[in-house]
């Protein structure tokens, strides 16, 4: 059996053709995904405004950001087997009523310790949403388009790095912190109508074992499409979480010149995601084993070009084009191997790349803590996404020999 070309991914119910107004639903799907990126990552350039507000060091409220992390890594396993029988309308309408509730306790939190349990609550429903939303979209998708829903769905995320956290961070700053929970609450809201009257509804998944789940989880390609999700993630985190130094001490960018310049990231996610959805549709493997040698050969270049202006930016532009162009095909990937329990290993999925994250910037953190200098960490990177472009090689060639066989 051929699990590079995912063409048939629907289970539980959902119909062969494209769903009625799957426009709409995708639509529905990217304003949650916004709305949800607007929520986890709108704090960044708050820090200082909540730390002065709440009485803490700013680090103690960048641990706000961590907190939000760890609840998606440990609520997504949790809810999905919570959800695991649910009818993925209904699902995907109370997750997006745990935003609701979550960012309006955020918003109105009087200590530093219930904004932080808001954060986590708030957070537990992150991975499930994205889980049952990127099966959802390949369910009502056209056959062939399968990576491009999921691309659109995601378009959310990249708008709100792009768009909503610097938008959110000015209004933050003109009329307090609280002020873009309240926005981000209102968008949670109005994603729950949204799916309320576009998304189709579909049976419930009657029947289902989580212990077989469990099982279909561990097999051998999952597992391996996870560490794709992994070792991504790890190394975008390596060097992103220290982009800033690298560029002002490096490359010699003035701190004020940084997000302006880091705009040029955001732009090359957004062209990304379309480019590597339509790779992933086209042929799914070969895309993302491509993408991953080309994100390897372009962090060595930065490592070779960081003290260059010109050469930097481009760089940056490609890397982001690269980074985002692997979202949808991997979770694609894991849609199409996870046979079985495909709800179950979309959302753990989600766990996976918060794990990457973490794992990134510790890696990162540490190399710095034993005096390697800021311009070695794409040289980290690269041999992360090298590694993973291994493990894809391998994976295809796994998914060959299963067809000859076959």
């Amino acid at each position: 059996m051929d699990l590079s070309v995912p063409s048939s991914v629907r289970e539980g119910g959902a119909a062969a053709s494209p769903a009625p107004r799957a426009g709409l639903t995708l639509a529905a799907l990217s304003l949650g995904s916004f709305t949800i990126g607007c929520g986890e990552f709108g704090i960044m350039g708050l820090l200082p405004n909540m730390a002065d507000d709440l009485q803490v060091t700013i680090p103690q409220a960048g641990l706000l950001v961590t907190g939000y992390a760890l609840g998606v890594v440990f609520g997504a396993p949790l809810l999905a087997v919570l959800t695991s029988r649910w009818e993925r309308r209904r699902a995907l309408i109370l997750l997006s009523m745990v935003f609701v509730i979550g960012n309006l306790a955020c918003a109105l939190s009087p200590t530093y310790g219930l904004l932080m349990a808001a954060r986590v609550f708030t957070a537990l429903a992150h991975g499930t949403f994205f889980g049952i939303g990127a099966v959802l979209a390949t369910e009502i998708a056209r056959p062939g388009r399968e990576a491009q829903a999921i691309a659109m769905m995601f378009v959310g995320m990249t708008l709100a790095n792009v768009f909503g956290v610097p938008l959110g961070t000015f209004i933050g700053q003109e009329y307090g912190w609280r002020a873009p929970f309240f926005i981000v609450t209102a968008l949670a809201l109005l994603t729950s109508l949204a799916l309320f009257l576009f998304a189709p509804q579909s049976h419930p998944r009657s029947g289902v074992r989580f212990k077989d789940e469990l099982r279909a989880l561990g097999r051998g390609p999952v597992l391996m499409a996870m560490s794709l999700s992994v070792l991504a993630s790890s190394a975008l985190f390596t060097l992103y979480t220290y982009i800033s130094p690298l560029l002002s001490e490096v490359t010699g960018i003035t701190p004020e010149r940084v997000p302006y310049l880091l705009l040029i990231f955001g732009v090359g996610m957004t062209f990304g995601n379309v480019i590597g959805a339509r790779l992933g549709d086209w042929k799914l493997m070969p895309a993302i084993i491509g993408m991953f040698a080309a994100m390897s050969l372009v962090l060595v270049a930065m490592h070779f070009w960081a003290a260059d202006t010109v050469p930097m930016l481009t760089l940056l532009l490609i890397w982001g084009a690269l980074v985002f162009g692997l979202a949808s095909p991997i979770q694609m990937r894991i849609v199409a191997t996870a046979k079985g329990a495909r709800n179950l290993a979309s959302t753990v999925n989600q766990s996976a790349f918060n794990l990457g994250n973490a794992f990134g910037a510790w890696i990162g953190a540490m190399l710095i803590a034993y005096g390697i200098s800021y311009a070695m960490l794409p040289v980290a990177s690269a041999i992360l996404a090298g590694l993973a472009c291994l493990i894809a090689i391998i994976s295809h060639r796994a998914d060959k020999r299963g067809t000859m066989e076959a």
